[in-house]
C-alpha cells in the first residue's frame, strides 16, 4: 500500500527530545515500512526515516528561532500533498495535524483519516466538529472523544512503541519519578508533595516550554530546592531505560483530560508502575494493581506509594507488550486503512461512471 504520512513540522520526526505526536508517527512510520508498505513521511528536513522524505522545510520549527509563523508552512505542506494526490502518488493518507486538513481533503478522491492527538475540549472545537462531522478520525483513547460525540469516530486506538526500545533494568529502585513536561496540568508541583510526603527521593526529567516558564519560576523552583528533590532536565529516549528502570514507580498527578499520556506506557516498558490522577485516559492505560494504581488525589496517591512493592514489574513489562507495542499500533492503523480503502472504493467507481 503507498501511504503518506503527514506529520507536524513542529519537531523532527523522531524528535530530538521532547515530542509526542512526532515519536508517534516515527514509530507508525517504520513499522510500516518494515511491514512492507511504501510510505512517504511529510515532516521537517532534519527527520531521519526508513520511509521517503517530503520535507516542506528544512528544519524542526521549534529549533528554528527564524520562523514566527508556523501556520504558514503548514498549509504549504499540506499542498503539497494534495498535489500528490492529483498525480495519484498515493492510496491512503494518514495526517496527525488536528483539524487542519479537513476541508481541503474532503475535496479530493483519495481515501484519509486524521489521528486526533490533542485534547478536544475546548469551546471552539464544537463548532469544527459540527461543521465536519463526515470526516474520518481515529480517537487514541476513549476518553478524549468525550467532549465531541459528533464526530465521525472510527476506532480508538492506543499509541504503542517499539518494543525494544525501553526495557527493565537490572537495578534496585530508589526513587520516584516525573518524567515529560514541567506544566501546570502535569501537576508537578502536586508529584513533589507526594514525594515529601512519603520520604522518598524524586527525580524530575522535564523539559519547560516557554508558556511554563512563569509556572516554573514561581512553583517549581522554590519545590525542587529541597533535598528529596532532584531536577534533571529535559532527557531523550536513550537516557529513559535507565531513569524509568531506576524508579519505584512513576508519577503523574494531572489536572486535565489527558488525551493518552505517552509517559505510562514508556513506563510499562521499563516493568515501572504508575500512579496517576483519575483523568483523561489514565483508567484506560493503566490495569488496577497489574500496572499501577488510579487514584483521585493526594492522599490516595501517598497510600498507592505505600502499595508499589506488591506490583510484580515482571507483569508490567507483560502487560506493556500485550497492549502497547508499535508493531500492534501499526496491524490496527493497517487495518483500518483497508477498511476505508475499500469504503472509498464504491463512491470513486461511481464518480468514474459519471464521468
Amino acid at each position: 500500500m503507498r501511504i503518506a504520512q503527514v506529520a507536524p513540522l513542529t519537531e523532527a520526526v523522531p524528535p530530538k527530545l521532547y515530542g509526542g505526536t512526532e515519536r508517534v508517527v516515527h514509530w507508525l512510520t517504520e513499522e510500516l515500512v518494515s511491514l512492507g508498505h511504501d510510505v512517504t513521511l511529510f515532516a521537517s528536513g532534519d527527520s531521519q526515516t526508513s520511509a521517503k522524505l517530503d520535507a516542506t522545510w528544512p528544519k524542526a520549527l521549534r529549533l528554528d528561532g527564524s520562523v514566527r509563523d508556523a501556520n504558514a508552512l503548514h498549509m504549504v505542506m499540506l499542498e503539497r500533498v494534495r498535489r500528490k494526490c492529483d498525480d495519484e502518488e498515493f492510496d491512503f493518507l494518514h495526517f496527525h495535524l488536528d483539524y487542519y486538513p479537513f476541508s481541503l481533503f474532503s475535496r479530493q478522491p483519495t481515501p484519509f483519516l486524521t489521528t486526533l492527538h490533542g485534547r478536544l475540549d475546548l469551546p471552539e472545537h464544537q463548532p469544527v466538529f459540527n461543521t465536519f462531522s463526515s470526516i474520518p478520525v481515529i480517537s487514541i483513547s476513549n476518553a478524549q472523544r468525550r467532549p465531541v460525540p459528533q464526530a465521525k469516530w472510527i476506532r480508538t486506538i492506543h499509541h504503542g512503541i517499539p518494543e525494544q526500545l525501553l526495557t527493565p533494568q537490572p537495578v534496585t529502585p530508589s526513587y520516584l519519578a516525573v518524567l515529560g513536561r514541567i506544566a501546570p496540568e502535569k501537576g508537578v508541583d502536586t508529584a513533589i508533595r507526594i514525594a515529601i510526603r512519603c520520604g522518598i527521593p524524586l527525580k524530575i526529567a522535564a523539559k519547560v516550554d516557554r508558556a511554563d516558564q512563569d509556572y516554573y519560576d514561581e512553583i517549581i523552583g522554590p519545590m525542587i530546592d529541597h533535598p528529596l528533590v532532584e531536577y534533571i532536565g529535559e532527557i531523550a529516549d536513550h537516557e529513559k531505560s535507565a531513569f524509568l528502570g531506576g524508579a519505584l514507580g512513576l508519577l503523574l498527578p494531572i489536572n486535565w483530560p489527558e488525551p493518552f499520556g505517552l509517559v505510562m506506557i514508556e513506563a510499562m516498558a521499563c516493568g515501572t508502575p504508575v500512579i496517576a490522577y483519575n483523568r483523561g485516559s489514565v483508567p484506560e492505560i493503566i490495569d488496577e494493581r497489574v500496572t499501577g494504581f488510579v487514584v483521585e488525589d493526594e492522599i490516595s496517591a501517598v497510600a498507592a506509594v505505600g502499595l508499589l512493592p506488591q506490583i510484580d514489574r515482571g507483569a508490567v513489562r507483560k502487560r506493556f507488550d500485550e497492549r502497547f507495542t508499535a508493531r500492534r499500533m501499526a496491524l490496527d492503523y493497517l487495518a483500518t486503512y483497508h477498511e476505508l480503502t475499500g469504503a472509498a472504493a464504491p463512491r470513486m467507481r461511481l464518480v468514474s461512471s459519471a464521468e
